[in-house]
């Protein structure tokens, strides 16, 4: 079977221009610090810091562009750290989840649900879901080969849309316990 990339996708946050707007003044736009792999993302220059009841994590990246809600990503390690509940989830299902307040330059808000441990997942288009067999929400094993460290991560979703490109991603704990490098690549068992 066809091999594929493993990118790790650290801490980050998705924020509603309103609360942008609320973070970095009024009329703020997200500026491209450097496109992503996923077309029309980026890793913006814009950074915030991320509180919960027992810490801070201070500059964490804003991804663009604007979402419809606001959705903080963190690893587990990062949730225990600052003292936050993270479900694992897919992006975007955030109802019941952490909370957290935001804090920019130009003010803070709380966020009463948001924060999430993203699902690892499979960024595919509709010819690459055809080629490896699968489908839309299907749940596949990945096995990586890396130096020292291979291991086989279950439980990962397959997300197909024309929009994607193929990758997968998972969280900087995924990628430590794999000792997961730039241009990993991983691939579907069965």
């Amino acid at each position: 079977m066809d091999k594929f990339i493993v990118e790790t996708s650290a801490r980050h946050v998705h924020v509603t221009q309103e609360d942008l707007e609320k973070l970095f003044g009024a009329g703020h736009e997200l500026t491209v610090k450097s496109w992503l792999s996923q077309p029309g993302q980026f890793a913006s220059e814009e950074q915030v810091d991320v509180v919960g009841p027992k810490n801070t994590l201070k500059r964490v990246r804003i991804l663009g562009p604007v979402r419809p809600a606001t959705q903080i990503e963190l690893s587990l390690t990062d949730a225990r750290t600052i003292g936050v509940t993270a479900p694992i989830r897919e992006s975007g299902d955030v109802a019941g989840s952490g909370a957290c307040k935001l804090v920019g330059p130009a003010g803070e808000i709380e966020v009463p649900e948001g924060v999430i441990a993203a699902k690892r997942h499979i960024h595919m288009t509709p010819a690459d879901a055809e080629k490896y067999g699968v489908q839309d929400k299907d749940t596949v094993c990945v096995k990586v080969d890396t130096n020292g460290r291979s291991l086989i991560f279950g439980d990962v979703v397959v997300r197909v849309s024309e929009k994607f490109s193929l990758a997968m991603h998972i969280d900087t704990d995924e990628s430590n316990a794999a000792c997961a490098v730039n241009g990993t690549m991983g691939e579907i068992i069965k």
